[in-house]
């Protein structure tokens, strides 16, 4: 086979492999970046429980004040009952109390609903922070191994440019601009096997036979009709 061919077929194989590998060293950062996110929310759960329960301790409190205020009304309207001169000023006392007797059971109900809620929000914060121990501690492991496995992708991705490169050097630089225009312009395949069934291996149109007879010899390289793409035969296994 001819020695640019060899050259070119080479080439390819590294284009492609280096095309899988800067594929993988993009999708490793947005993975981690994925594992950051998926923390956040995590924390934002937990920051969302807190800030609720302290939005209910306050309201609790007030609610509470509130309750002593009724509470000293009632006892000041009880004190009115023996002060009352007569029938009306009674009634309208006893009016007074009943009055104050439902918006202190009110406030009563209220309280012990803000209890609840507050205890519940307890329960859900501990049980949010026990998740987000346990997802930061999974973080870490998943982000090593990610990390781990980029610092491979980068250092195989710098040895075999390297390798590449070297091979390049061995083609004449019409050819080899000629194979980076293919490449760049064909999806990263600039060259393309040929076997038994006769059709271009990158865009899968028929080749004439004596084109299949001057593959087969592999004097020159040789240009697809229809795509454009470098073209040599390959036996079928």
């Amino acid at each position: 086979m001819d020695a640019q061919l060899l050259t070119l077929i080479d080439l390819q194989g590294f284009d492609t492999r280096l095309a899988a590998l800067e594929a993988e060293a993009a999708r490793l950062p947005k993975q981690i970046e994925a594992i950051h996110a998926a923390l956040g929310e995590a924390r934002k759960a937990l920051d969302a429980v807190k800030t609720k329960a302290d939005a209910t301790r306050k309201e609790l409190r007030t609610k509470e004040k509130d309750l002593e205020v009724v509470t000293a009304k009632r006892t000041k309207a009880d004190g009115r009952l023996w002060e009352v001169k007569n029938n009306i000023e009674y009634s309208a006392v006893l009016s007074e109390i009943e009055a104050i007797k439902q918006e202190k059971a009110r406030g009563e109900e209220e309280i012990l609903g803000l209890m609840e809620l507050q205890e519940h929000l307890a329960i859900e914060g501990r049980e949010a922070e026990a998740r987000l121990k346990a997802r930061e501690e999974q973080a870490r492991q998943d982000e090593a191994v990610v990390k781990k496995k980029l610092a491979e992708v980068e250092s195989e991705l710098t040895s075999l440019r390297a390798d590449r490169d070297s091979r390049a050097r061995e083609l004449p630089r019409p050819l080899l601009a000629d194979y980076e225009k293919i490449l760049k312009a064909r999806s990263g395949i600039a060259v393309a096997s040929v076997n038994s069934s006769a059709v271009c291996g990158g865009c899968r149109m028929a080749i004439r036979p004596q084109a299949i007879q001057e593959l087969k010899a592999a004097r020159v390289p040789m240009l697809c009709e229809n795509c454009g793409r470098y073209l040599y035969w390959q036996e079928s296994a």
